[in-house]
């Protein structure tokens, strides 16, 4: 939007240019056309247009309405704030805030405020910068210097009230004057220490209070009021020192003294702690005593019980252990007479088994001897087989054909088939060999 404000102007002083350059050209050239015929070389020249009254006058008319257009744009910038002031009715109501705003071209302006915090700073002495001395009075008479600093800032609301009542620029017009009259009015009714020390807060606040109130009226925003440094005239800062020294002295020494007392108090409470834990430890062994015979006693009152039911018990557990006793003897009693029966029993037992396992052993043996009659008399070879076999272990056994003449006779072996229950005790001859 500036940027087509700025177009337009240029818009509108080129056309009034251009309009002013047509007409200066139109007598240029008029003039020279007269003096050259006053010189007698008219026949050379050309004669001159006359000068283009209405084609400026166009130009001029139509560069007109872009400067209008560029006059009636306003562009107000971040941190400020503006009125609009008419040359028929005044300042006008209200505030034009950063942006951009129109106005009537020619009939209003606008007036542009700063609404950012500012900072009044006055000083406490003569210094090299150029700064308000600020000085005020005590109520002893005494001149004290102030530097302060006041934070302010102007209400964007109440700008068009600024612009008609208060003389401008407010920085240098109004905020001065009310900051000073409110310290020279609100300082003399302290002393220079209070200044100094004992009651600088309450001062600072009261003075940020008047002046924000004078300020607030004539809309302007105090946000701070900072007292830097007071400037104390030379002997009495003199005097104030060598009095705060004994001050501090004093106050060393009562400090001193309290603490002796504190000091004195304490061991005197600690004594008295001490008698009091002691009366109390004394008091405390009493009842233990006292509770500990207490406590015997009822225990008394409860062993002798205890005691007469442990005796019963042991007399209890003792005819019980008897009365055990005898139905145990008897329980063994009867219990050899069981295992008495039952050995008699059991042996009966094995006898009878054992006569039955001869009687089956005996017949088993019959049956077994007729069975081997039966095989040897079928197989009369058997028997030179077992008799070798029970001779030994070591020995080496050699089978000769039946009619062979190495092992047994001819007659032996044929008595023997002959008659197989009386065999000859002599065979005649038997060959053996023992092992190398």
């Amino acid at each position: 939007m500036l940027l087509l404000k700025y177009l337009m102007m240029i818009a509108g002083i080129g056309g009034y240019l251009m309009a002013a350059t047509v007409v200066v050209y139109d007598v240029y050239m008029a003039d020279r056309h007269r003096r050259l015929l006053a010189r007698g070389a008219v026949d050379s020249t050309p004669t001159p247009k006359p000068v283009r009254w209405k084609t400026a006058k166009k130009l001029a008319m139509f560069a007109w309405l872009p400067l209008l257009m560029g006059l009636s744009i306003v562009v107000v910038p971040s941190g400020t704030a503006g009125v609009r002031v008419s040359q028929i009715s005044g300042t006008r109501p209200g505030t034009l805030y950063p942006g951009v705003h129109f106005l009537k071209p020619l009939i209003e302006r606008v007036v542009l405020f700063d609404v950012r915090d500012h900072v009044f700073s006055t000083e406490a002495e003569e210094t090299p910068k150029k700064a308000e001395i600020l000085r005020v009075t005590s109520q002893e008479g005494l001149t004290i210097g102030l530097a302060v600093n006041v934070r302010y800032r102007l209400d964007a609301h109440r700008l068009d009230y600024i612009q008609n009542n208060l003389p401008q620029p407010v920085e240098e017009e109004i905020v001065p004057p009310v900051v000073a009259s409110a310290f020279r009015e609100i300082v003399p009714n302290y002393t220079v220490r209070d200044v100094f020390a004992a009651r600088r807060e309450e001062i600072q606040k009261r003075t940020a209070d008047e002046i924000a109130k004078r300020l607030g009226a004539d809309g302007i925003l105090l946000k701070e009021v900072m007292v830097r440094d007071i400037k104390l005239p030379d002997e009495y800062a003199k005097g104030l020192e060598g009095l705060l020294l004994k001050e501090q002295e004093n106050d060393r020494l009562v400090f001193d003294t309290q603490i002796q007392e504190k000091q004195v108090r304490i061991a005197e409470l600690q004594a008295e702690a001490e008698k009091v834990q002691q009366v109390k430890h004394a008091e405390g062994d009493a009842q233990v005593r006292v509770l500990q015979a207490k406590s015997e006693s009822d225990a008394m009152q409860y062993t002798l019980p205890l005691k007469e039911k442990q005796i019963q018990q042991t007399r209890m557990e003792a005819e019980a252990r008897k009365e055990s006793t005898v139905k145990n003897a008897e329980a063994a009693a009867q219990a050899k007479v069981i295992d008495g029966k039952a050995e008699l029993e059991r042996r009966n037992m094995m006898a009878d088994a054992e006569a039955n396992r001869i009687r089956v052993t005996a017949i088993a043996d019959a049956d077994r001897l007729k069975s081997e009659a039966s095989v040897l008399k079928q197989n009369p070879l058997l028997i030179n087989k077992i008799i070798a076999e029970k001779l030994s272990d070591k020995v080496q056994i050699m089978m000769v054909p039946f009619d062979g003449k190495f092992f047994l006779t001819n007659e032996l072996m044929h008595g023997a088939t002959a008659q197989p229950a009386e065999p000859d005790p002599a065979p005649e001859r038997a060959e053996t060999r023992q092992p190398n």
